[in-house]
C-alpha cells in the first residue's frame, strides 16, 4: 500500500474538516469543484492534490464514499459480511483485510475499581484526523481519542482520563508517538506484529467491542445487526450505548456502525471526523482492491 504518512500537516486536516462540513450540505452530484475549492481558500488543483495526499481519493470520490446512498449500498450485504467472518472461523481478535489487533480484557475488578492501582502513560501525536491522544498500560493501548489542534489535547486527555479516575497517569509524548505512527500507517498493519490493546469495561461492553473488531475496513454495519450477532436482537439501544463508550477509537472501529437507514448518526469525537475516517478508509480499501 502507498497510504500517506501519518505526519500530515495540521493545516491539511483543518482544510479537510472544512471540506467535510461543506460536503455534508452538498451532495456529490451537485459538487461544484471550482467553487468548493475557492470557498476553502485553495485552487482546484491544490484541493485535489490535498485529498489525494490525505486519503488517496479525489474530492468528488471522497464525497461519494461517505454519501448517504453509498452507506445504504454498504448495508445491503453487511449482514452477510459478519456471517462470513464467523462462518470461516475467524476469531474476533482480528479484522478481515484490515488492521490486526491482539487484545485482552482486563479483570472485572479493574473496571469496578475505576483503574485504581493501574499506571498509565499518555501523550499525543499528529494523525490524519488531527492529534491522536493515547493512554497506554503495560498490557497495551487502553484509550484513543482525538483533538482538532494542540490546544485541544488536554481536553481530549481529560475525556479519556475520566473513564479511569483512580488510575495514575504520566505524560510521555516520546513513547506515544511511535504507537500513533504505527496505528495510522496501513503499510505497518501486520498479523505478525499486532497492535496490542486492553479492553476495560463490563462483560457486555467488551463483547460489543470484540464484535466491532470483525467489521472490515471500508465497510459498515448497523446497531441492530450487531445486536443480532450478539444474540440480543432487541437490544440495539444497549448495543448503541456500548458502542458509544468504546474507549479506543479507530482501532476498535465504532465509526463503522451507522443507523438502520444509512445515517452516520453520532460519534463521540464528532460526526465530521467520523465522515473523515470512513472516507480515508474507502481510499485504503480502493488501494487494496
Amino acid at each position: 500500500m502507498t497510504q500517506q504518512s501519518v505526519l500530515v500537516p495540521e493545516s491539511d486536516y483543518r482544510t479537510v474538516q472544512a471540506a467535510i462540513r461543506f460536503l455534508s450540505e452538498t451532495g456529490p452530484d451537485e459538487l461544484d469543484l471550482p467553487a468548493f475549492a475557492h470557498a476553502l481558500g485553495r485552487t482546484e488543483r491544490q484541493l485535489t492534490e490535498l485529498f489525494r495526499r490525505w486519503c488517496g481519493l479525489t474530492p468528488k470520490s471522497f464525497a461519494q464514499a461517505v454519501a448517504l446512498d453509498h452507506a445504504k449500498r454498504l448495508l445491503a450485504d453487511r449482514q452477510s459480511v459478519l456471517d462470513t467472518t464467523y462462518a470461516v472461523g475467524l476469531s474476533s481478535t482480528s479484522r478481515l483485510h484490515d488492521l490486526f489487533v491482539a487484545y485482552e480484557a482486563m479483570p472485572p475488578g479493574a473496571f469496578k475499581a475505576k483503574g485504581e492501582g493501574l499506571a498509565m502513560v499518555w501523550g499525543a501525536a499528529p494523525s490524519p484526523f488531527g492529534y491522536a491522544v493515547l493512554t497506554v498500560t503495560d498490557y497495551g493501548v487502553s484509550g484513543l481519542g482525538f483533538a482538532d489542534d494542540a490546544e485541544g489535547i488536554d481536553a481530549a486527555f481529560a475525556d479519556l482520563q475520566s473513564r479511569w479516575p483512580k488510575a495514575r497517569f504520566t505524560r510521555d509524548d516520546a513513547r506515544i508517538a511511535p504507537l500513533v505512527s504505527r496505528i495510522f500507517d496501513a503499510s505497518r498493519w501486520s498479523a505478525d506484529q499486532p497492535v496490542r490493546i486492553v479492553l476495560i469495561g463490563t462483560d457486555f461492553e467488551v463483547k460489543v467491542w470484540e464484535t466491532l473488531l470483525t467489521i472490515p475496513c471500508g465497510q459498515a454495519t448497523t446497531y441492530g445487526a450487531l445486536a443480532a450477532r450478539l444474540g440480543r436482537p432487541n437490544a440495539a439501544r444497549a448495543v448503541g450505548a456500548a458502542v458509544g463508550k468504546n474507549p479506543i477509537s479507530f482501532v476498535v472501529p465504532c465509526h463503522r456502525v451507522i443507523g438502520s437507514a444509512g445515517a452516520l448518526t453520532g460519534y463521540h469525537w464528532g460526526v465530521p471526523r467520523k465522515r473523515a475516517i470512513l472516507g480515508w478508509e474507502c481510499g485504503l480499501a480502493g488501494e487494496a482492491a
